[in-house]
């Protein structure tokens, strides 16, 4: 008798104990067959037979004997003597199963009432529906497919415990359905995503993951090493300067969906390896750029959702009307009616005031720089409704391009959504000569200490050399966008196999 038929026997018996009972099981089929054969072939998925037959009647489902084959992991089992019941689960959803020694022959049947919940099965029979109105298969013929050594996640607790979920994803998706529905929308989202830009006109490329020089972002990368041409690379923090390299080659409309890795600390909204998207289109600017984001993210939501405005940690988010446009200081003044122009222009008051909502002073020392990091400290996490933050200080903006009407700032916009940022963008820098200066001043600040600032890569200024069109540029991040479509508050939650400690 396997532990499911009797409750009362598997909490009594602790892990090692269940699977070393498994373990005998799998060693009594060994004797007599092959303990995971890979000849059945199903024809039927669960979702797909109840959206087909859950409207038909009992009566009218019986005059249609319809034969199915199907397979999946058994959920629930209750063996009762001459007749038992079975729940399997595939990747679309789950069906019930009727066994019976008239269906399946005595022997079949005494066989499968020693399976396991867990247990890999697959079946075949005719549709029915039982007098409570489920549809059900009968059962003529039911295999083992393949045998589970370990007990499964108590079906009513499933899988508790937040960090097993995340090191043990393959336990999280058996046990937890919205955490499948999660993931199903995660591949829904970003094939949304590729079929909005395409449908823009844009190519689809792929642009190296290893880099001589990391660049496009600043960020601390993570470093290896080639062995055959014994030298330092650099996993990707960003394909920008790549993508670009393309648009001067000739490929006007590119995108990325890439994965990239920054060597940084982790939390609710930083892995540090995470997927986005970047897309440069030539003879564009920013104020495309911040259409191009603001559609992509409502057409997702459309697809995933179907509707614009949404529930996230209880508390509706407003995707279907036009995003506000904000600069730093007419954010922090409308977030914080209280702060003056005069402080907000004086340099030893905002040091203070960034100190005191416990941020860093930035590495550079201008009064753009100081207002960024006191947005960041006191208005960023109030954005709730989706807000682009246009025109950043040029020393904080390495790639953007300077503004013809505004000295010291760029045409470059951060969205923010539910208090956080989700996408970048600007105007690409197509000045080859104020690319490399700002190069330099990026090599400076390295110099006296800054970990994240760039590099100066000289090849992108040679490709820059022979002609940049006037372009537009940006990222979004995929992860982040995931977590606001699916109502999720931290990025592990979104992230199939986010990075832990080892056990």
């Amino acid at each position: 008798m396997s532990e499911q038929h009797n409750p009362s026997v598997e909490p009594q018996l602790d892990e090692n104990q269940i699977m070393a009972l498994r373990r005998e099981k799998l060693n009594d089929i060994r004797k007599v067959r092959n303990a995971y054969p890979n000849d059945f072939k199903r024809d039927s998925f669960a979702a797909d037979l109840h959206n087909q037959y859950d409207a038909l009647s009992k009566e009218e489902l019986d005059s249609q004997a319809v034969p199915v084959k199907v397979a999946g992991r058994m959920m629930l089992k209750r063996a009762m003597g001459k007749a038992s019941f079975a729940t399997i689960q595939d990747a679309g959803g789950q069906i019930q199963l009727y066994i019976n020694n008239q269906g399946v022959g005595e022997a079949a049947h005494d066989d499968f009432k020693h399976w396991d919940m867990g247990d890999i099965v697959g079946a075949e029979g005719t549709l029915f529906k039982t007098n409570h109105g489920e549809l059900t298969v009968r059962v003529s013929a039911i295999h083992l497919l393949s045998k589970s050594l370990r007990p499964m996640p108590d079906k009513h607790k499933g899988l508790a415990d937040q960090e097993t979920k995340y090191r043990q994803r393959y336990v999280d998706l058996i046990a937890n359905e919205e955490s499948r529905r999660t993931f199903i929308k995660r591949s829904r989202i970003i094939q949304s995503v590729r079929n909005f830009m395409v449908g823009e006109q844009y190519l689809e490329v792929e642009t190296p993951m290893m880099h001589p020089i990391p660049g496009g972002a600043t960020a601390k990368p993570f470093v290896t090493h080639h062995n055959a041409l014994d030298i330092p690379l650099y996993l990707r923090i960003a394909p920008e300067l790549y993508l670009k390299r393309l648009v001067v080659g000739g490929l006007e409309r590119v995108f990325e969906i890439n994965r990239s890795f920054r060597n940084e600390g982790m939390s609710v909204r930083h892995n540090p390896e995470f997927t986005m998207i970047e897309f440069y289109e030539a003879f564009s600017d920013y104020e495309r750029m911040m259409q191009m984001a603001e559609d992509i993210i409502r057409s997702a939501s459309m697809t995933v959702n179907g509707t614009a405005k949404i529930s996230y940690n209880g508390k509706e988010v407003d995707l279907e009307s036009p995003f506000e446009r904000l600069t730093i200081l007419d954010a922090i003044k409308k977030y914080n009616p209280h702060y003056t122009d005069e402080q907000l222009n004086d340099a030893e008051w905002l040091k203070k005031e960034i100190v005191k909502h416990g941020e860093s002073l930035p590495p550079s020392p201008g009064i753009g720089s100081l207002q960024l990091a006191l947005f960041e400290g006191c208005t960023e996490r109030k954005l709730w409704n989706p807000t682009f933050i246009v025109d950043y200080p040029v020393e904080v903006s390495p790639l953007a391009r300077a503004s013809d009407s505004k000295p010291g700032l760029t045409e470059r916009f951060e969205l923010f959504v539910v208090g956080r940022e989700l996408a970048n963008g600007y105007s690409e820098l197509n000045d080859p000569e104020d690319q490399a200066n700002r190069f330099k001043s990026q090599v400076a600040q390295k110099d006296a200490g800054d970990d994240e600032a760039m590099h100066y890569d000289a090849d992108y200024i040679r490709a820059m050399e022979y002609g940049l069109p006037p372009t537009g540029g940006c990222g979004i991040g995929i992860d982040r966008l995931v977590m606001l479509l699916t109502d999720a508050q931290t990025i592990r939650d979104v992230i199939l196999f986010p990075q832990m400690r080892p056990e």
